[in-house]
């Protein structure tokens, strides 16, 4: 599966969420992924990560990322 996805939106629009969690919320495009069709989106699909520490120094923590969203799920937000 080596095709590419036609995305309409590109790094650094601003995008409306239409459907899910985040509905009607907006805001801009982090990265983009033609291969599989998802994008990233700044504050939108936050994600917790846990992470154990590497060493016996080292502390745990918890990390907050954006997960992908397939872009048939955003729309772009045209200013007036």
């Amino acid at each position: 599966m080596n095709t590419k996805h036609k995305i309409h939106v590109k790094v650094g629009d601003e995008v409306m969420i239409i459907s899910g969690f985040y509905k009607n919320k907006v805001s801009q495009v982090l990265k983009v992924n033609k291969r599989t069709g998802k994008i990233i989106v700044q504050g939108i699909n936050v994600k917790f990560k846990h992470i154990k520490p590497n060493t016996s120094t080292e502390i745990g923590e918890i990390k907050q990322i954006e997960a992908p969203i397939h872009h048939s799920n955003v729309k772009l937000n045209l200013k007036d």
